[in-house]
């Protein structure tokens, strides 16, 4: 199963909206075939470590890290293929929580006369899908919000200069990151400041669609987000609704999305609604100090990645990554969970999950 873990993660990237899945097929001790899901759309891991076989794979044990599919979608069900091929036992990670599979995939095999076991490092499998788990289930893209500090919480100098907060270790885990989820946001503030690309930066890696929070439509056409729009699909959230100055964009190639007004900005609860609808799954937040907070306070964000710099900024004007409103009183604040530390180079990463239960009290 670490084998199988290890190969799913392969389609770190390419899977969206599908899970990442690997699997590998055991007979008389000896690996004779191993497969990852590869790309939307494409084979799944079990027909793909089926097709991979070195010998005939009746009688063998099959290691998935994820409930095979008993649905027709882009692909057939993997069951089929499982039993075509005369499996004698499956080991499966983690359910699936699909509602078109959820433990039918596991029936049909078991009706077959198929050994079936389940809950093997079911952990580890569940956390490698966490995107997968959150968006079947809520129809919602999983939010991280990501953003890098110095040690005294600062995210730029007084003047607003923040290249380089981090340094080239940490900078090229966020790369990955922007590989890794589907989209990318940013607000209009980000956009005037520092006119970013949002893009991967990594070489074979793929570019997250792009998502800027545009309340009033102020984003300048010659913007690098918009110039490169017919490269990489970007989509504007606005509340604007001057037709003319949105076709403007659309003729740039941009995706012009329209949103209801809340609290005087874009309102993100209806925009994860709306982005769910299409198919987008997962948004890394790179936000500043207000749509952080905004973010915070919509309950849409469900992990924090917070790159720490062994730096002193100072400055009472010097930004900090939340901002907006804030709290009244230290019970009141946002809590998170099952924190863990990644050092980066000079730097360290704590990457720790929102507690879901706190929104709403704000």
């Amino acid at each position: 199963m670490k084998i199988a873990l290890q190969l799913a993660k392969k389609g770190c990237g390419f899977t969206s909206p599908n899970p990442m899945v690997g699997a590998v097929i055991v007979k008389e001790g000896r690996i004779i075939g191993q497969g990852w899901h590869e790309k939307y759309g494409e084979a799944h891991a079990e027909r793909n470590a089926l097709a991979a076989c070195t010998e005939n794979p009746k009688g063998a044990t099959m290691y998935v890290t994820l409930e095979p599919c008993c649905h027709y979608g882009k692909q057939p069900p993997c069951i089929n293929a499982i039993m075509e091929a005369g499996i004698e036992r499956v080991v499966i990670g983690s359910g699936d929580p699909n509602p078109l599979v959820s433990g039918k995939g596991i029936q049909i095999l078991k009706k077959q006369g198929i050994l079936v076991t389940e809950h093997i490092l079911q952990e580890d499998c569940e956390r490698l899908n966490e995107v997968f788990f959150h968006y079947i289930q809520t129809k919602r893209p999983f939010v991280v919000m990501k953003y890098a500090m110095t040690m005294d919480g600062k995210i730029s100098t007084k003047t607003g200069a923040s290249k380089w907060v981090t340094g080239e270790t940490a900078r090229r885990h966020v790369a990955q990151q922007r590989h890794r989820y589907a989209a990318i946001m940013a607000g209009i503030g980000t956009i005037l400041t520092d006119d970013p690309q949002l893009t991967c930066r990594i070489e074979g890696g793929k570019n997250p669609i792009r998502i800027i929070c545009d309340t009033t439509l102020r984003i300048p056409l010659s913007a690098n987000v918009v110039s490169t729009a017919k490269q990489i699909p970007t989509i504007i959230a606005t509340c604007c609704r001057d037709a003319e100055r949105c076709a403007l964009y659309e003729k740039k190639g941009c995706h012009v999305l329209l949103v209801e007004e809340r609290n005087g900005h874009v309102d993100l609860e209806q925009l994860m609604y709306l982005l769910g609808e299409k198919q987008i799954d997962s948004i890394l937040l790179e936000g500043g100090g207000t749509l952080n907070w905004a973010a915070l306070s919509s309950g849409i964000v469900q992990k924090v990645q917070a790159y720490i710099a062994p730096k002193l900024f100072g400055g009472q004007a010097a930004k900090t990554p939340i901002e907006g409103e804030g709290i009244c009183y230290p019970t009141a604040a946002f809590r998170l969970k099952n924190s863990c530390v990644l050092p980066l180079g000079e730097d360290f990463l704590i990457e720790s999950e929102v507690e879901q239960s706190v929104y709403g009290n704000h």
